[in-house]
This record gives structure tokens, C-alpha cells and sequence, in this order.
């Protein structure tokens, strides 16, 4: 079939319960449940700043703004790879273990359907094969994947790293969003982003964990171990920053004592399911996870350098114009990082569709989750509409609501180019094209700085929202150009001949 119908590929079916469905429901809806919890949990924090004060709420945007876009550079590519990789490993060792069981009750030959030299090949090494035998050896009962024990361990590491960084370099950082030692925002975003940075570790293990387990398909255990850790931070924020009067201080300090927790529920739980301690060095999957790392690093890189650029480019403009930036930017992440509910279906399926050959199965997850990507936004889009009214919530501060009253048309007019950027980026990651997702970002990254800087000094505010709406319009051309063309891993649909059920 022409590459470019499967993206309408069984359009009467999508939103049908049927095997499919169920599938990408029960992996998305925990997902999303879960992605959506913490977003929420910064809403609120935002919400109780803003009552404070503008200058607070602008300061406190600053160094979330900042800590939320250098996390991504390491998070991004760490989930992104090691969610495949032990979707793939995971694939590999089921086709494993149903030829073995196969060749035990039959002397059929079942070689030529279970091709397990090439699917490892694919996508697996030889330690994923043997799963079943290393378990064996060390007498345990519990899943073995080299990647997920790589991904916790890289995770430690980035994690200390990363709260390293943002301590040594906070005034450097906050200097270059526009925020100078005679600004008033100065102090209190420096006080907030260093006392945010000791919760780094904490942060990038947690998502590490999460990777696995999205890999294995079990996005339950994060959803609760997130709501168990978000609802901690929402009660320690009123007491931490009014009743004991830490002000910014006790946010960011309450949401550290959440995060900690949430990597505590989510390693235990990890690992009474799977062994953690590898027989030998020689089984840590290091490579592979650095290797495509290293080229989302490079995508991520260039999407935080734009996000943060236009938080930036607010900033500049004065305290208020950050303020009203700040919760149009909540709102917009907070809704949009919805679709990666989506997006994480969507990789852990194709990633193993491909893994076990399943061609038919890619076709079909990936023209199904972004059809329902489409209808997501569509009703994300309708219910932001009515946001201006409970704009309030925020803060009281009338020059803040006015912006805000300009910001959010954009915020809810994008959320079907939002979500179905998010979705492509998940149905290219399950086909592990790493590559083109890190250079086609590039382009797009180039484009859209000269859109920001050129609408930001015309149109101000305003100019901002357009060229961030012109930056999300780009990355969903970069992600249907390559399965559109039929190129990279997505070569097969030029042979492909499917009805259009």
C-alpha cells in the first residue's frame, strides 16, 4: 500500500474495543494518568506561589522553566531508549520461550516462523535470548533484561551529575534568562532552583524506573507510586510555605521529600519483578543505551534550547509578562504531555511488533494511535477554551490575567498539533529511527529560533505564542515526512499491499 495511507489505516475501527484497543488503553491510560499527576501537582504549586506575589510566581517560572528543560536533555533520551529496548528484549525473550515450548510439543519445524538470530539482530543481543538461563542461574523467578538494570544505573549517574550542575551554576543560568543580581525575581528563583536541584537524583531514577516499566507494559506501578509521591507534595506545600513561612523555599523542598519518595515505591516495586544485579559486567546493555542516547540527547538539546528560549525572551520583557507566560506554559505542558499517554502505547507495541516482525501489528498501532491522538486533541482543545474564566486560580494580579487572557486562545487553538506531535515522536521512537528524529529536530530548532526572535520583537507576548505554535506545526511535518516517504525502518510499507478497513 502507499506509505501515506497508513496513517488512515482502519480509521472506522479507532475507536473500537477490540484486542487493540484494549492494548494501547491499558499501557496510555495509566500513562497518561501518571504523566498528567505531576504537571498537575506544579499547577497547584503555582497556584499557592501566585498568591504570594507576581514577582514569586515570575521568579519561581524562571527556575522551574530551567530545571524542567535541563532534566529533559538527560530523562528524554534515557526513557525514550531504554522503554524500547526493553520492549524488544522483553518480545524477543517471549518468542524465545513460545519456540522452546512449541519444539517440546511438536517435532514440526517452527524455525522459519520464529526467526529469533534476526530478531535479536533487530533489536536484542544474545544475553536477551537467555533470559530464561541466566534467571535459572541465579535462582530467582523474575524477568532478566539487560537494559533495565543499564537504564537504572545511567539514571543514578546523570541524576547526581545533573544536581551538580544546577547548584554550581544557578546564577549563570538564571543570568542568561534575563534575571540580573538587581532584578527582585533574582533572589528567590536562585534560592527555588538551588534547593529544586538536591531532588535530581531522585527525579531522573524515578524516570528511569518508569522506562522499564513501560516497557514491560506495566504502567500501573508508576501511576501509583506518582499519585502516592504528588499527593505528598500538595500537603507539605501549604505547610511548608505559609505555615512555617518558608515561602519558595518550602515548595521546592516539598516537592523533593515527593520525588525521593516516588523513586523509593518505584525501585522496590522494580525489583520484586525483575533482577537487578547482572551475573557479570559483561550483561549491562551500557552501549546500546548510550549510543541512541547520545542522538536523542542531541533532539531533546534542541528542543529545550526553543522552550527555553521563549520562557527566556518572556522574561525580558518584565516580570508580569513572565508571570502570565509562566501559567500559560503549565497549562500548555500540563495538557499536551497528556498525548505522551498516547505516545508511550504507541512505542512499547511497534517496538515489540517489530522486534517479533509483526509488520501488520506497526501498521495498525501506529495509524491507531494517532488517530486517536487527532480526536484527543481535538477535545483537549474544546475544553481549554473555556480556561479564561478560571484564570483567577492563579492570581489576582490584573495585568497578569490580562495577558493571560491573550495567551490561552494559542494554548487551546495547538493542542491537536501538540498531541499529534508528541504521538509521532512515540511511533518513531518504537521503530528506534533515533537518527532522523535527532536531525530532522535540528532543522526544525533553526527555524523556529528565527521564528521566536523575529514575532518576539514585533508582536511581543504575543509573538511568542504564534512562533511557539509554528515550532509544534513543524515538528508533526518532520514526523509524517518519514513515514509518508516510506523511508528508514518504515521501508517495508512500499510492499505492503493492506485494505483500508
Amino acid at each position: 500500500m502507499k506509505p501515506i495511507l497508513m496513517l488512515i489505516f482502519g480509521i472506522r475501527n479507532t475507536l473500537t474495543n477490540d484486542e487493540l484497543g484494549r492494548e494501547i488503553l491499558n499501557i496510555s491510560l495509566p500513562t497518561t494518568l501518571a504523566l498528567a499527576a505531576d504537571p498537575i501537582a506544579s499547577l497547584i504549586d503555582t497556584a499557592f506561589i501566585g498568591h504570594i506575589g507576581p514577582v514569586e510566581l515570575a521568579a519561581v517560572g524562571v527556575s522551574v522553566a530551567i530545571f524542567n528543560q535541563i532534566s529533559k536533555i538527560t530523562i528524554i533520551p534515557l526513557v525514550s531508549v531504554t522503554t524500547s529496548l526493553v520492549a524488544e528484549e522483553d518480545a524477543i525473550d517471549d518468542v524465545q520461550s513460545e519456540k522452546e515450548t512449541l519444539i517440546k510439543d511438536s517435532s514440526e519445524n517452527v524455525d522459519a516462523k520464529f526467526d529469533v538470530q534476526d530478531q535479536a539482530e533487530k533489536g536484542g543481543s544474545s544475553s536477551s535470548t537467555n533470559v530464561g538461563r541466566v534467571a535459572d542461574k541465579l535462582g530467582q523467578d523474575k524477568n532478566y533484561i539487560p537494559s533495565a538494570s543499564s537504564g537504572i544505573i545511567i539514571g543514578s549517574v546523570l541524576g547526581v551529575l545533573q544536581a551538580l550542575f544546577l547548584i554550581f551554576t544557578a546564577k549563570p543560568l538564571l543570568n542568561y534568562m534575563g534575571l540580573h543580581s538587581n532584578s527582585p525575581m533574582f533572589n528567590p528563583a536562585q534560592q527555588y532552583l538551588t534547593l529544586r536541584s538536591f531532588g535530581a537524583p531522585a527525579v531522573i531514577l524515578s524516570m528511569a524506573i518508569q522506562g522499564v516499566f513501560r516497557g514491560i507494559k506495566d504502567t500501573r506501578t508508576p501511576l501509583y507510586a506518582t499519585i502516592m509521591g504528588d499527593i505528598t507534595n500538595v500537603i507539605l506545600d501549604p505547610l511548608l510555605m505559609f505555615i512555617l513561612r518558608l515561602g519558595v523555599s518550602g515548595a521546592a523542598i516539598a516537592h523533593i521529600i515527593s520525588q525521593y519518595l516516588i523513586s523509593i515505591m518505584l525501585l522496590w516495586s522494580l525489583m520484586k519483578q525483575v533482577v537487578l544485579l547482572p551475573p557479570s559486567i559483561q550483561d549491562f546493555q551500557f552501549g546500546k543505551i548510550l549510543k541512541n542516547g547520545f542522538l536523542l540527547l542531541i533532539k531533546v538539546a534542541a528542543v529545550t534550547f526553543c522552550v527555553t528560549l521563549s520562557a527566556s525572551l518572556a522574561a525580558r520583557q518584565g516580570p508580569i509578562t513572565m508571570a502570565a507566560f509562566q501559567i500559560c506554559l503549565q497549562i500548555w505542558m500540563a495538557t499536551s504531555l497528556i498525548a505522551d499517554g498516547l505516545a508511550v502505547a504507541g512505542q512499547a507495541i511497534i517496538a515489540s511488533a517489530f522486534a517479533r516482525k509483526d509488520y501488520l501489528k506497526v501498521i495498525s498501532s501506529a495509524s491507531r494511535v494517532l488517530q486517536l491522538g487527532l480526536i484527543l486533541g481535538l477535545g483537549l482543545s474544546f475544553l481549554l477554551s473555556f480556561l479564561p474564566f478560571a484564570s483567577k486560580l492563579f492570581t489576582n494580579d490584573i495585568n497578569v490575567l490580562q495577558l493571560i487572557s491573550i495567551g490561552i486562545p494559542y494554548v487551546a487553538a495547538t493542542q491537536p498539533i501538540n498531541v499529534l506531535a508528541f504521538v509521532f515522536d512515540g511511533v518513531n521512537y518504537g521503530a528506534s529511527d533515533f537518527k532522523y528524529s535527532a536531525y530532522s529536530m535540528i532543522m526544525v530548532a533553526l527555524m523556529s529560533i528565527f521564528c521566536l526572535f523575529m514575532l518576539s520583537s514585533s508582536l511581543g507576548f504575543t509573538g511568542i505564542w504564534i512562533a511557539l505554535s509554528i515550532y509544534m506545526t513543524l515538528r508533526i511535518f518532520a514526523g509524517f515526512w518519514r513515514i509518508g516517504t516510506g523511508s528508514g525502518p518504515w521501508n517495508f510499507l512500499k510492499n505492503h499491499d493492506l485494505s483500508l478497513e
